[in-house]
């Protein structure tokens, strides 16, 4: 008998205290969407003159996080997103900036342009459509809220390269990933046309060749000299082998793990190059 009551006296308590532990408990009343403005309506004016001058001020509403206890006295975070209108915030080149706890942004004519260009890859001298918007949330995206969107108007210029194009007007890839590298390693000159690249224009080139899994490689404006390079911004090999910065004399480049054709794209007006297997 003393053995039942004990038992019965620890499930009293434990019952007890689990019901305490539920009044304690704090749990998430809602918010209120960030309500988003903006220093201009309509056309966002850009120029190079005035690439020092602002833009756009962007400017939200506290979404004044609500729990049991009260209002939200955690950090929040936010993400300011500028996207091409019509693809509703999923397009993968969308300009995605984090700010925490403030309530605005300001973008000069300069950053602006650079995310239009490079970011989003729009074509400088003409009219685009763009939206943005901003995102509230707490730690790690939970409890997100989303703002209005507003929309705009930009025509970016055009700014030099980051990367200065070749003044050959060419450019050749070299290295023991090619197949002009096998025999002992960095031939050069390299075999033409199998590894000269296609001129698109000033500042862009592609070529389609098969390359050797974890093996490496440059790009050269002049073939068969090592005068002028092109290669990653860091130590040999460190880049990443699918799509990376590059710079003029910079270190070797790592080939994808896996070997086989691919697509190669030089950007010199981004300062960026991309692999695609085929």
């Amino acid at each position: 008998m003393k053995n039942k009551l004990a038992i019965l006296s620890i499930f009293l308590v434990g019952m007890i205290w689990s019901c305490k532990k539920d009044e304690n408990r704090i749990s998430y009343e809602g918010g209120t969407p960030p309500a988003l403005t903006a220093s201009v309506t309509g056309t966002i004016p850009l120029s190079f003159a005035n690439k020092d001058q602002q833009a756009i001020k962007l400017s939200w509403t506290n979404p004044d996080y609500q729990f049991t206890t009260g209002l939200n006295s955690q950090n929040v975070n936010y993400k300011v997103e500028i996207d091409t209108t019509g693809s509703n915030f999923t397009n993968p080149s969308r300009k995605v900036i984090s700010i925490s706890n403030d309530l605005s942004l300001t973008l000069t004519q300069n950053d602006l342009n650079d995310y239009l260009l490079n970011q989003l890859q729009l074509t400088s001298g003409a009219s685009h459509n763009i939206e943005m918007r901003v995102t509230s949330s707490l730690v790690t995206d939970a409890v997100p809220l989303s703002s209005n969107v507003l929309k705009f108007a930009v025509t970016p210029y055009a700014i030099p390269p980051k990367v200065t194009p070749p003044p050959s007007g060419e450019l050749y890839i070299v290295g023991n990933a090619t197949p002009g590298g096998d025999a002992t390693g960095w031939n050069n000159p390299v075999p033409t046309p199998s590894q000269r690249f296609t001129k698109v224009s000033n500042t862009f080139y592609t070529l389609t060749v098969p390359l050797i899994a974890d093996k490496s490689y440059l790009f050269l404006p002049v073939n068969g000299s090592w005068n002028t390079k092109y290669g990653g911004i860091g130590a040999n090999n460190t880049n990443n082998p699918n799509e990376d910065d590059f710079r003029e004399g910079g270190g070797d480049l790592k080939a994808p793990a896996v070997s086989g054709t691919y697509k190669i794209e030089v950007d010199f007006q981004r300062g960026k190059y991309k692999l695609t297997k085929l």
